[in-house]
C-alpha cells in the first residue's frame, strides 16, 4: 500500500505503449461498491477473493497491471501473475507508503490499523512480494524514474 503502483504503472505502460488497469478500480466497477464499503459489508475474506478473480481475469492481457497491496499474498494469484507476465515488486520504504496512505479513507486496513500495525504487515509482505516478484525495483527517485527502471527491466527478461 503507497508505493506508488497506480502512479508509476500508468507512466510505464505509456513507456511500453501497452494498456493500463488497476485492480482495485477493476474491484470496485464489479462489485459496485467502494473498497471501504466491500470490506465492511461482505469483509476481507471476501474482497480478496473477488481481487483474486480480477487478477487472474486480466492476467495475459497486454498491459501493466496495478494490483492492489495484498494480492501477491494469495499463493495462487501470485502464481497466475508470474505464469502470465513479468511481476514487479516497487520497493519503497515504510515511511514512504506510510506517510502516503495514513490519512486515506479509501484504504480500509490503514485506516482501521496503527502505525505499529502498518508496519508489521508491510515486513511480513516485503518478504512475500519479493520472494513473488521477478524484478525489484527501488522506488527512491521520481515517478518517471521508476517507470523508467521498471521499462529496462521488463525489457530485459522478454
Amino acid at each position: 500500500m503507497g508505493c506508488g503502483k497506480t502512479t508509476v504503472g500508468r507512466l510505464a505502460a505509456k513507456k511500453l505503449g501497452c494498456g493500463f488497469c488497476d485492480t482495485d478500480d477493476l474491484i470496485v466497477e464489479d462489485q459496485k461498491m467502494s473498497i471501504p464499503d466491500i470490506f465492511a459489508q461482505k469483509g476481507e475474506p471476501y474482497f480478496r477473493e473477488v481481487e483474486a478473480n480480477i487478477v487472474k481475469g486480466v492476467c495475459g492481457k497486454k498491459a501493466v497491471v496495478a494490483c492492489g497491496g495484498g494480492a501477491m499474498l494469495n499463493p495462487d494469484t501470485a502464481k497466475a501473475a508470474s505464469e502470465a507476465g513479468v511481476v514487479v515488486f516497487l520497493d519503497a520504504d515504510f515511511e514512504t507508503c506510510y506517510e502516503r496512505i495514513c490519512n486515506d479513507k479509501n484504504r480500509p486496513i490503514a485506516a482501521s490499523s496503527t502505525k505499529e500495525e502498518l508496519r508489521e504487515r508491510f515486513d511480513k509482505r516485503r518478504v512475500l512480494y519479493a520472494a513473488h516478484s521477478d524484478v525489484q525495483i527501488d522506488c527512491g527517485g521520481s515517478p518517471i524514474e521508476t517507470a523508467e527502471r521498471i521499462v529496462e527491466s521488463v525489457k530485459k527478461l522478454r
